[in-house]
């Protein structure tokens, strides 16, 4: 048995937490076999899918897409780099809108960051009086409007 992993081991070897690869057993994303005393244990393949469950997450990938992404693998393998490639270029866009979104944030932040006064006029989270209510939740002066973004407005239409 020296290449099946407790839950202990597969959670030290990548870092993430035991609760967590339970949860993850439960969504179907790995598969763990059960000892006669029906313990778990993780084939050592199980550390590159964790690993590609965390990077995905990590660029915004909704554990329902990474799912979906596994579920298209032959035979439920572990992604290869070729796969990798496949699947990344189809979240490419959003890669590139988050990028874009967290550049504009550390831009218009900038003056705020720097001086620390949070001045109120200039503030880009300041909405007194609640008056951008109407276009719905969240900080709409950093976040894409409608009005901002031809692309976002046809999709929310």
């Amino acid at each position: 048995m020296p290449d099946l992993l407790t839950i202990g081991e597969l959670s030290a070897r990548s870092g993430v937490a035991p609760s967590a690869l339970r949860y993850y057993e439960r969504l179907g994303l790995i598969r763990a076999d059960r000892t006669g005393g029906n313990q778990r244990r993780y084939a050592r393949a199980e550390l590159r899918r964790v690993a590609f469950i965390r990077i995905s997450q990590q660029v915004g990938v909704s554990l329902d897409e990474i799912r979906a992404a596994l579920d298209s693998l032959p035979e439920g393998r572990t992604p290869s780099p070729q796969d990798w490639a496949r699947l990344s270029v189809s979240w490419r866009s959003r890669l590139d809108e988050r990028i874009r979104l967290l550049t504009k944030l550390r831009d218009d932040l900038d003056g705020c960051i720097g001086c620390g006064c949070l001045s109120l006029q200039r503030c880009m989270l300041n909405n007194p009086g609640d008056t951008l209510a109407g276009e719905g939740p969240g900080a709409r002066l950093v976040l894409p409007r409608p009005t901002d973004d031809p692309t976002l407005a046809s999709s929310l239409s």
